[in-house]
């Protein structure tokens, strides 16, 4: 059975970091793309970011370009999302997922249950 379990997360004032946390069980994360999700309530869910098998190759959305840092530690089959300089923008619930390819939300067949981001100003 898959399960991606998230950690991380919780209230913090503008300007300041969280780290989220996403362990994986029943599938080995290096070989699979890993997606970071964010959703506001009455909007779509949206990407964050992505990075691909070999850790190298990452994506992000341009409002978190240089804010946001994807990692993976593949000893512990877990990926990480850094969020420094947070904004009261950043505020939602992030999602990670695994799919093959860094794709739509609509793609990704596994996910964590989600971590609440709050950014107070």
């Amino acid at each position: 059975q898959v399960q991606l379990v998230q950690s991380g997360g919780g209230l913090v004032q503008s300007g300041g970091s969280l780290r989220l946390s996403c362990a994986a069980s029943g599938l080995t994360l290096d070989y699979y793309a890993i997606g970071w999700f964010r959703q506001v309530p009455e909007k779509e869910r949206e990407g964050v970011s992505c990075t691909l098998q070999n850790n190298v190759t990452t994506f992000y959305a341009d409002s978190v370009k240089g804010r946001f840092t994807i990692s993976r530690d593949y000893a512990k089959n877990t990926v990480f999302l850094q969020m420094n300089r947070l904004t009261v923008e950043d505020t939602g619930r992030y999602y990670c997922a695994v799919d093959p390819f860094c794709s739509r939300a609509d793609d990704y067949d596994y996910w964590g249950q989600g971590s609440q981001v709050t950014v107070s100003s």
